[in-house]
């Protein structure tokens, strides 16, 4: 940044500085002429003629300094020394030079009020002033006093003129800068919303892979540790369905976190998303954590799902098994059927086990699942059956919402 930029930025951030010291350079500069005043009169009439001067342009030096940081008070405080000067001095003084840049402060940076009340002071001030030279009462010098008025009264409308269009032009700009802080506060608040969502999917999705595969693995442990008592064959085979299980979640896994870690490691293995032709695999695995399963398949889709929705439907199944493996009970048998209609897809997990108890804690995948049809445009209901067993059931429309 250059010199003059610098200087611009500091005299735009401390104009109380700025005013300060321009005012009190204009006092200095009067002060001479303050002290060659006097000559020819008594000394009672020059120590009013000082004072006069001394306090009226201290006054408007004061009202300068603080013609933009108070508006409101650099007015009155500068139609109070003009009153003084009037009445004491009674003759031009060398900081009335400044009164037109105050009326223009005022203005641009009071309130409407302040600046009507510019106008008026201004008008009578200019009234005032041409009556310090010029009797106005006399016919020889009515013209020049209404010249001396109307000038007056020019610099002062053109000061005022000057400042409103200053502050129109200031509360433009201002609301420009509110409205563009505004709009990156809801920038800000709708990247915090998407990464919120981002987060929820991601917890819904490695709740639906973890979840489902630990539930394998522990009845596949569990089932192993009883039968290889009797026969040392299951431990081998029942050690290859943990392996596999566990590589297929971590696969599930590495996909879905590769997701987050894309900038950092384009190459990272990713697997493609679960569909509805991996709920072959889904059973067989169910299947051999112990679990019977049938599975069937009803209709012909009229037309595809969208490949959001068959992974919604993937979830719910595996959501609704692993729920089955670990609350229905030993014994339990279940059921996965896919009804395809001309409005879309119907499945359905029933189980005859013993159902969930108050403290299997099945609401947070439960509202995951609805959450994932209710995106597409479907619905999920789940809940006991009359006979025993629970009952899960999701609809998806064709139509991708």
């Amino acid at each position: 940044m250059k010199w003059h930029r610098r200087l611009d930025a500091w005299v735009r951030s401390h104009p109380g500085r700025v005013d300060a010291t321009i005012a009190v350079l204009l006092f200095l500069v009067s002060a001479p002429a303050v002290a060659g005043t006097g000559y020819g009169m008594d000394q009672t009439a020059t120590l009013v003629l000082v004072f006069g001067m001394l306090i009226s342009g201290a006054g408007i030096a004061w009202a300068f300094s603080e013609r933009r940081t108070h508006p409101r008070r650099a007015l009155w405080v500068t139609t109070g020394a003009g009153l003084l000067q009037v009445i004491t001095v009674r003759e031009f003084i060398f900081m009335d030079l400044v009164i037109p840049v105050i009326a223009y402060s005022v203005t641009a940076y009071g309130t409407r009020t302040d600046s009507r009340w510019a106008v008026v002071c201004s008008a009578i001030g200019s009234f005032l002033g041409a009556a310090l030279w010029v009797r106005p009462f006399r016919v020889e010098d009515a013209a020049t006093f209404g010249a001396l008025v109307l000038f007056h009264l020019l610099i002062c409308v053109i000061a005022w003129v000057s400042g409103d269009l200053h502050r129109t032009r200031r509360l433009a700009v201002e609301a420009i800068e509110d409205r563009a802080r505004r709009l990156e506060q809801e920038q800000e608040q709708e990247r915090a919303l998407a990464a919120a969502d981002e987060r929820r999917r991601i917890a819904r999705e490695m709740h639906d892979v973890v979840a489902h595969s630990l539930s394998v693995i522990i009845a596949q442990a569990d089932g192993a540790r009883y039968a290889a008592a009797a026969d040392p064959e299951v431990a081998p085979k029942t050690l290859g369905t943990i392996s596999e299980t566990g590589r297929s979640a971590l696969r599930e896994m590495r996909s879905l976190l590769g997701v987050l870690r894309a900038d950092d490691d384009d190459a990272a293995p990713k697997a493609p998303a679960p569909s509805l032709e991996r709920l072959g695999e889904l059973v067989d695995s169910t299947r051999a954590a112990g679990l019977a399963v049938a599975y069937t398949v009803r209709g012909t889709p009229a037309r595809g799902l969208p490949s959001g929705a068959e992974l919604t439907a993937y979830r719910a199944a595996q959501e609704a098994l692993t729920n089955v493996l670990k609350h229905a009970g030993r014994g339990a048998t279940s059921s996965l059927d896919l009804t395809w209609t001309q409005r879309g897809l119907t499945l359905s997990v029933v189980d005859d086990g013993r159902g969930p108890t108050p403290t299997d804690g099945l609401g947070r995948g439960q509202q995951g699942m609805r959450e994932r049809a209710q995106l597409y445009g479907g619905t999920a209901n789940f809940g006991p059956r009359g006979g025993g067993g629970y009952s899960v059931t999701v609809f998806l429309p064709y139509q991708e919402i």
